[in-house]
């Protein structure tokens, strides 16, 4: 897959819907707030990530995605040129770096009230640009020792 760099994608549930991109080995994160979560809004997600990574002919990109209402048996995802989906298996949420930014991004909300919606994504959106900036806490939270540093380009066909 050339000089492609994985990274890990999930959404959170706590508060407005963030959608986070996370590449493990260097920390460095992409997030969105969203309004809901569907397979078109998903979609639109996945293209303006592809853009933001530079996904492109000589940089492909890796992402790996739990299960979560993506199953690629039942839904068609269309996905950006240069960016693979690897599913991982079911129920395996210990597998997933992205998992370990929900604690991260949700801080700001534990025992706060917001009196608006506006005010509760103001919080959630500067703590993620706080984050962003934070690249040492990402990667010490997301990336696991198991973790492939590079992803080396295949010489070759195949052999089974």
């Amino acid at each position: 897959m050339g000089s492609g760099r994985s990274h890990r994608c999930r959404t959170a549930t706590t508060g407005a819907p963030v959608v986070g991109f996370v590449h493990p080995a260097s920390g460095r994160t992409v997030f969105h707030l969203a309004t809901t979560v569907s397979i078109p809004l998903f979609e639109v997600e996945l293209a303006a990530f592809a853009r933001a990574v530079g996904a492109s002919p000589t940089k492909q990109i890796v992402l790996v995605l739990d299960r979560a209402g993506w199953k690629p048996a039942s839904v068609k995802l269309h996905v950006p040129e240069h960016v693979h989906l690897l599913f991982l298996p079911p129920y395996s949420p210990e597998l997933q770096p992205a998992e370990h930014l929900w604690p991260l991004t949700n801080t700001v909300l534990v025992n706060r009230h917001f009196a608006t919606i506006d005010e509760l994504e103001d919080a959630q959106a500067a703590r993620c640009v706080a984050l962003h900036a934070r690249r040492d806490l990402i990667r010490s939270t997301t990336l696991f020792h198991w973790w492939p540093q590079r992803i080396k380009k295949r010489q070759g066909p195949r052999r089974n």
